[in-house]
C-alpha cells in the first residue's frame, strides 16, 4: 500500500469525529426534544394505553400463556408510568440540575421507553406489530437527545436488542399455544424468525447510520458557522482596538514632538551655564522620553491588534514558551514540573498575544527564583471548555501590601524590572474576555492563574 494511502486511512477516523456539544447547546437540545416534545407525546400515549387496558379487551380467549403475557405487560405499564413521573420531574428542573444528571435521565428514559415499546409490540402482533416503527422513532429521538458517542451507540443497540427480544418471545408464545387458540386468534405460523425480522433489523441499523451521518453533517456545519462568526467578531474587535491605539498615538506624538523641539531650543540657549532653567529642561526631556516609550508600547499594541486571528493549539504554544524561557541547552538549577490535561479546545487568538501571556508569566517565575528552585506549570480544560493555565514558583513570594498592584503598569517588585510584563499579561488576557489572578504567601512563592474562555466576547481595555 502506498504511503499516501496509509496517511489517508489514518485520517479517515477524524472525518467522523464530532466534538462534544457545548453544555448550553446540549441542554437546549434535551429540553426541546425531551421536555417540550416527548413529555406531551408520552402523556397522550399513556392515556390511550390506559384506556385500552381498562376498557377494551386485548385478547379474545382466555389462555394461560397469553394471560401471563398480558399481566406482565400491564405490570410493566404501571412501572412505566411511575418511571416517567420521576423522569418528568427531573426534566422540568433541568436548568437547575448538573448536565450529567440530565443526560443520565435522558438515557434512562430511552431504556424505559424501549422496554415498554417491546412489551406493546409483543401484545399487538409481535413480529408484525405496527409498534416496530416506534423502535425507529426511538433511534431518531436518540440522535437529538443523546450526544454522539458511546452513550448514543449503547442506546441504539439496546433498542435493536429489544426488538430482537420481541421476535424471540413472539415465537416462544406461539409455540406454547394450542391449535384452537391459534385459529381463534388468527395467528400466522411462526416457526423461526425468517426474512422479515432480518430486514427490520437492517432498517434499524440503517436508521442509526443515517441519523449519525446527518448529525455529523449538521454539527460540523453548525461548528463551522460558529467558528466563522467567532473569527469575524474577534478580528473586528481587534481592528477596533488597533485603530483606537493608532489614533491615540498619532494625536499624542505631535505635541510631544513640539515639546521636545522647544526643550532643545531652550537647552541650547542656556548651554553656557547650569541654571535652574537648564535643570527643568532636563526634566522635560526625560519626561518626553518616558512618554515616548509609553506611546511606542501602545503602538506595539496597535500593530498586534491589526494582526491575524488564528486557531491555536494551547499545549503546543505552551511547550514553545517553555522552550523559550527554559532552553534545554542552558544548564539551570530550576526544575520544571508539568501537569497538563487533555481535550483542549482550539483558542481563537493572535499568536503574539498568547505568546506574550505565557512567556511573561514563565519569565516572571524564573526571575523570582533567582537561579534555583521549582516552577509548577499546570494547564487544564474546565467543564465549560474554558482553558485554565497556572504558573507557581516556590520563591520568596509577594508581600501582602504589594500583591494588589502587581498588574499595574510600571509597578515592579524587582530591582531591575520594567513593570510592564504583568500589565501586558492582564491586557492581553482581558482583551479576549479572560481573567488573571495571583495568590501568594510571603516565603512560599506565588501562583498566577489565567483563564481563557472558549467562546467569550472580547473587551477593549479602558
Amino acid at each position: 500500500m502506498k504511503p499516501s494511502h496509509v496517511r489517508w486511512l489514518k485520517r479517515l477516523p477524524a472525518l467522523f469525529e464530532i466534538p462534544a456539544p457545548d453544555p448550553p447547546h446540549l441542554l437546549r437540545r434535551i429540553v426541546m426534544m425531551e421536555r417540550n416534545i416527548m413529555l406531551p407525546v408520552k402523556a397522550v400515549f399513556i392515556a390511550i394505553i390506559s384506556y385500552s387496558f381498562d376498557i377494551t379487551s386485548w385478547v379474545g380467549m382466555a389462555n394461560s400463556t397469553l394471560d401471563v403475557m398480558v399481566e406482565t405487560v400491564q405490570f410493566i405499564f404501571w412501572f412505566y408510568i411511575l418511571a416517567n413521573i420521576l423522569l418528568a420531574l427531573l426534566l422540568l428542573a433541568a436548568e437547575r440540575l448538573p448536565l450529567a444528571v440530565v443526560q443520565w435521565t435522558v438515557v434512562t428514559g430511552n431504556f424505559v421507553d424501549a422496554i415498554f415499546v417491546a412489551g406493546m409490540a409483543l401484545l399487538t402482533g409481535g413480529l408484525d406489530s405496527v409498534f416496530f416503527w416506534f423502535f425507529v422513532a426511538l433511534i431518531i429521538r436518540n440522535s437529538v437527545s443523546v450526544p454522539p458517542g458511546v452513550s448514543q451507540l449503547i442506546s441504539n443497540v439496546v433498542i435493536s436488542l429489544c426488538y430482537a427480544l420481541v421476535a424471540g418471545l413472539d415465537i416462544l408464545v406461539f409455540q406454547n399455544l394450542d391449535d384452537n387458540t391459534r385459529r381463534a386468534l388468527d395467528l400466522t405460523t411462526r416457526e423461526d424468525l425468517g426474512q422479515p425480522f432480518f430486514l427490520r433489523l437492517v432498517v434499524l441499523l440503517l436508521t442509526t447510520i443515517c441519523c449519525s451521518g446527518l448529525e455529523l453533517l449538521l454539527e460540523r456545519q453548525r461548528l463551522a458557522a460558529e467558528e466563522a462568526g467567532e473569527f469575524a467578531a474577534r478580528e473586528g474587535q481587534l481592528r477596533s482596538a488597533g485603530r483606537l491605539a493608532a489614533e491615540f498615538a498619532h494625536q499624542i506624538k505631535n505635541p510631544l514632538a513640539i515639546i521636545n523641539n522647544a526643550a532643545f531650543s531652550l537647552q541650547r540657549a542656556v548651554r553656557e551655564g547650569k541654571t535652574p532653567a537648564a535643570q527643568q529642561i532636563e526634566i522635560i526631556s526625560e519626561e518626553v522620553a518616558r512618554a515616548d516609550k509609553v506611546i511606542t508600547q501602545i503602538m506595539g499594541y496597535a500593530q498586534l491588534s491589526e494582526g491575524r486571528v488564528e486557531k491555536l493549539n494551547f499545549l503546543e504554544e505552551l511547550e514553545h514558551a517553555l522552550a523559550q524561557v527554559f532552553p534545554a541547552a542552558v544548564i539551570d538549577k530550576i526544575c520544571i514540573h508539568r501537569e497538563f490535561g487533555s481535550g483542549f479546545p482550539p483558542l481563537l487568538m493572535q499568536r503574539g498575544h498568547l505568546s506574550e501571556v505565557l512567556v511573561n508569566l514563565l519569565q516572571n517565575a524564573r526571575e523570582a527564583l533567582g537561579g534555583s528552585g521549582n516552577v509548577f506549570v499546570a494547564a487544564g480544560c474546565r467543564r465549560d471548555y474554558s482553558v485554565e493555565f497556572s504558573v507557581r514558583d516556590d520563591g520568596p513570594g509577594i508581600p501582602p501590601e504589594k500583591i494588589e498592584r502587581v498588574f499595574e503598569a510600571y509597578y515592579t517588585t524587582k530591582p531591575k524590572g520594567s513593570g510592564l510584563g504583568l500589565s501586558i499579561v492582564k491586557h492581553n488576557t482581558e482583551l479576549y474576555g479572560g481573567t488573571v489572578g495571583v495568590e501568594s504567601v510571603l516565603g512560599n512563592g506565588a501562583k498566577f492563574t489565567v483563564v481563557f474562555p472558549a467562546k467569550a466576547l472580547m473587551k477593549i481595555s479602558k
